[in-house]
């Protein structure tokens, strides 16, 4: 079973920017919406993949739940080098579906597209021990005003949560100018991590920092 955290918050506060530091040839991108990346010489480092079996590439953009599915697998199955899958943009794989579905009728749609998120984080839990997983997600209001991982509204929530399949859950927020992670739920902003793992309640946006924190921990 992979590590997945799920890493939620508002546009330009830092999520994606997390991977900055991270080694390119350990690390595979899944890009929903195919945009570039926030963070100096990604171009040079990120290659999309040519095919499904090829061993370079590290880069692969879809909007489509069985493709995501399937790089996942290649990535777990055939690319024993990879320790770190991003999934980026999550939000957006049930958003286009739902775009694309405006026009039918009925209320099926909803539960197909909460199916359809599902699979691909089940996907992501399946994988091997040493595979670090990143779920980069928007971030919206409930009902009663607390900041959640963003999904396509009530219909779709009474049927996932998503946080709850996470083991971590980060909130990416802007303080006193600077990228920060929020690691404990502060009663506005959802967010969570094993007891101990984290002193500090914000920490530094950087998945390099955080992935050895995590192996620390799990590993102690």
């Amino acid at each position: 079973m992979s590590n997945c955290t799920l890493i939620i918050g508002e546009s330009g506060s830092g999520k994606s920017t997390s991977l900055r530091n991270l080694n390119h040839k350990e690390t595979f991108i899944c890009g929903v919406l195919d945009k570039p990346l926030p963070f100096r010489g990604y171009k040079s480092n990120y290659h999309a993949i040519t095919g499904w079996d090829d061993k370079k590439g590290n880069y692969f953009s879809t909007d489509d739940y069985a493709r995501l599915i399937k790089c996942i697998r290649m990535v777990n199955e055939h690319r024993p080098e990879i320790q770190s899958l991003i999934i980026d943009d999550f939000q957006y794989l049930m958003c286009n579906e739902f775009m694309r579905r405006a026009n039918e009728r009925g209320y099926e749609r909803f539960t197909d597209i909460a199916q359809h998120a599902w699979l691909v984080i089940q996907e992501l839990t399946a994988t091997r021990e040493d595979l670090f997983c990143y779920v980069l997600s928007h971030s919206d209001a409930d009902q009663n005003g607390r900041m959640k991982a963003k999904t396509i509204g009530k219909m779709l929530d009474d049927k996932i949560t998503l946080e709850g399949m996470f083991t971590q859950v980060f909130h990416s927020q802007i303080i006193d100018g600077g990228y920060k992670f929020l690691t404990q739920n502060n009663g506005s902003h959802l967010a969570k991590s094993p007891l101990g793992m984290f002193s500090d309640q914000y920490i530094d946006n950087d998945l390099v920092l955080i992935q050895e924190k995590m192996k620390d921990y799990f590993n102690e």
